[in-house]
């Protein structure tokens, strides 16, 4: 794979700073510019020559305006590649909570304890209900992972309404309030937009009942996370966060060290040896745009607004 997509590269665009960049963009007037995590944003001003961008990531909104894409440039990012990766972390984190997976690990590592001097209570995953709050290819992704178990799913988004809910085997809840109380386990996917920012209220996390559990694998900002810390304090409610509303997580953050919180450092997806169905979905991309194909992924104007 990496050898086609240097064998179709007619230069490397030094990143520096972002004025060495630009000029350097200019100065090589390509087609098509593969970008990554490291790619500096794109000048406002793009040589003429540049049509296509083909985003190895996933968010655009740091490399690309909307006025970028209104003005004409093609723009794909990974799709969902890497989705699947994303809900199988969702799930681990789910059944750590449900089994305590924390309270274990520093009960065995740093205690060196064992489960008659405890009496944490367990829970398992079968018959669970779990509530999703947004509905996009995650969300969709999980959605089989935890068919196995036998759990009633119910589904919190804007564009998911009855009639749309059971085409996906699932059910629509009729407002995050009810999400949150109902549920067993809630996973928060939404993507992170004005709407959704701290959506995820106090009174939202209010609502979760003891020995129930919260996962968010999608952004830590459209949780209060001064509201989720109070939560999470109290012991009763279990949560997984791969994601948090300041990154890296702060070295003094009250969320280590909590027997009731596991922790991942922003690493659902993909994984290491999952990098390349990234690789190969842009490979892809590439090589349909060279073809003169449809491409897959394409960010439109409507898809940015609705995006992280």
């Amino acid at each position: 794979m990496r050898d086609e997509l240097r064998a179709g590269a007619s230069c490397d665009i030094p990143v520096g700073t972002d004025d060495d960049f630009s000029a350097a963009l200019a100065e090589a007037a390509p087609e098509v510019l593969l970008a990554g995590w490291s790619t500096p944003p794109l000048p406002a001003d793009l040589p003429p020559s540049l049509r296509y961008i083909c985003y190895l990531a996933g968010s655009v909104k740091r490399l690309v305006t909307r006025r970028h894409l209104e003005n004409g440039l093609l723009v794909t990012n990974w799709g969902g590649s890497i989705s699947r990766t994303v809900a199988e972390a969702a799930l681990w984190h789910i059944l750590s909570g449900l089994r305590r997976g924390t309270h274990w690990t520093l009960a065995l590592h740093q205690e060196r304890g064992w489960k008659q001097q405890e009496r944490e209570v367990t829970a398992s995953l079968f018959g669970r209900r779990v509530g999703l709050h947004g509905f996009g290819r995650v969300a969709r992704e999980l959605v089989p992972l935890l068919q196995p178990f036998g759990c009633p799913i119910a589904v919190f988004a804007p564009e998911i309404d009855a009639v749309a809910a059971r085409t996906h085997g699932v059910t629509a809840a009729t407002s995050l309030e009810t999400l949150f109380s109902e549920s067993d386990v809630v996973v928060e996917t939404a993507p992170l937009t004005a709407a959704s920012r701290r959506s995820v209220t106090a009174g939202l996390l209010g609502r979760l009942r003891p020995g129930s559990v919260f996962v968010n694998v999608a952004r830590g900002e459209i949780v209060d996370e001064e509201a989720l810390v109070r939560v999470a304090q109290e012991g009763h409610v279990f949560f997984g966060l791969d994601v948090f509303a300041t990154e890296p997580l702060p070295a003094d953050s009250p969320l280590r060290g909590l027997r009731n919180v596991s922790l991942t450092p922003h690493l659902a997806g993909p994984t290491t040896d999952r990098c390349a169905d990234a690789g190969a979905f842009a490979l892809a991309n590439l090589r349909a745009y060279a073809g003169q194909r449809p491409l897959q992924a394409v960010i439109t104007p409507a898809v940015y607004d609705s995006s992280t």
